[in-house]
């Protein structure tokens, strides 16, 4: 083409101006294609050794997939996916199928998705304005009705069922932390408490363990939740338990884990012990408290202890007695490795993960239901895990298993 017929085209041919969310599309699709020819390519290249009698390929291309529609962060993606023809069969004599990691056969949103409507329907958005919201926020929401909202709720509650009748055979967790969590319901006066059960696997990483809607907390509920825990598989004693003062949870581990330590939650004692002093005397009080618990040794602890009771005791007898009487269980972590404190004085691994679901139904009284409010709660908690990082000096919960005896956070020799 001449450059007088190139400069004719570009001034009669309409200007297409694309908007950056078109531009993010166009390359989206692109790179998903690109992704999945890749893939497809490979698993036929694997496999080109396996042929038939007539020395042809049991592996091959075939065509492509009818198109569909993946519904991600930057809007609706069309996509087609390359069909694979794989006549191999097992000794089973079942034929092996193609399976795409990329693009899974009933794919139709994207994480990103996915992981934002739990937290717009736990804000108190209606599944009928979700895709108004979704567009506030970035998103396209057009793929997405009241009715795929509705099923993508059914669908984490069947996950919930699921997981809450997994097999913990042969999970060993040496470390639990326990709360109760209350929300509130849209369309009843209930408020639900979620009991939430975390733990501390052998290799240091934290894992959700349970989460059940108890009748408050209960020794009746901790006690079911308990006791399937354990049915379930989880058979050996933890070495030590953390949460706040609810004797709920405390009577129910004495009888299903009466081995099991107990150490009462820090940050739950001093908001406690504050809640019986005049505001005044608050902050002072407060800054006293930190002492005890951070101290370097069990001896200081104690002093800084007995310090807080002699200058509060005389004058405001209820928050001297309020601490004194967890005395033992607010030190018990002294009598675990020191790399593990900052871990076990608190309840906050609960505490922050549920954060956002405590600040997201405050006002708007959450979920339409208890079952939604549950199986958002879980949605959210189970995405959480997976950010969760590793105990400080993880090799040291070996020790434990082994009988190890710990002093003043050290080991000491046998």
């Amino acid at each position: 083409m001449s450059s007088s017929a190139f400069a004719l085209r570009l001034a009669t041919e309409p200007v297409v101006c694309l908007t950056l969310e078109q531009i993010a599309r166009q390359g989206a699709r692109r790179a998903l294609h690109r992704a999945i020819e890749q893939e497809v390519a490979e698993y036929v290249e694997a496999h080109k050794h396996h042929v038939d009698g007539s020395n042809h390929r049991l592996v091959v291309r075939n065509g492509h997939k009818p198109p569909r529609t993946i519904l991600s962060g930057v809007g609706p993606i069309e996509v087609k996916q390359p069909r694979v023809n794989d006549r191999r069969v097992d000794e089973n004599g079942v034929r092996f199928r193609f399976t795409s990691k990329i693009l899974p056969r009933y794919l139709r949103k994207t994480r990103a998705i996915e992981e934002l409507v739990p937290w717009l329907y736990l804000k108190g958005i209606s599944s009928g304005e979700m895709p108004d919201a979704l567009v506030h926020l970035g998103f396209d929401g057009s793929g997405l009705s009241a009715t795929s909202v509705v099923r993508l709720l059914e669908a984490w509650r069947g996950e919930y069922a699921d997981w809450s009748r997994r097999d913990l055979t042969g999970r060993r967790y040496v470390y639990l932390w326990a709360d109760g969590l209350y929300f509130g319901c849209r369309l009843s006066d209930d408020r639900p408490c979620l009991l939430v059960l975390m733990g501390a696997t052998a290799d240091g990483r934290k894992e959700l363990i349970a989460m059940v809607d108890g009748q408050r907390e209960s020794e009746t509920s901790w006690m079911s939740l308990l006791l399937d825990c354990r049915a379930r598989g989880m058979s050996e004693a933890p070495k030590l338990a953390t949460g706040d003062g609810a004797l709920g949870f405390w009577l129910a581990l004495g009888k299903v884990f009466p081995a099991t330590r107990q150490q009462r939650c820090w940050v739950h004692k001093t908001l406690n012990v504050l809640d019986k002093l005049p505001k005044s005397e608050q902050p002072a009080a407060k800054g006293m408290l930190h002492e005890i618990w951070m101290a370097a040794t069990r001896a200081d602890a104690t002093r800084a202890f007995d310090r807080f009771v002699q200058v509060y005791g005389a004058k405001w007898p209820r928050a001297a007695a309020c601490l004194e009487k967890d005395r033992s269980e607010l030190l018990a972590f002294y009598d675990f490795p020191a790399e593990h404190w900052q871990h076990l004085r608190t309840s906050n691994p609960i505490e922050s993960t549920f954060a956002t679901v405590r600040l997201r139904t405050y006002r708007t009284k959450g979920p339409g239901s208890r079952e939604a409010g549950l199986a958002m709660a879980f949605k959210l908690a189970r995405k959480a895990e997976s950010r969760w990082r590793k105990l400080n000096g993880s090799g040291k919960l070996q020790d434990l298993i082994d009988g190890a005896v710990f002093v003043v956070g050290e080991r000491i020799a046998a």
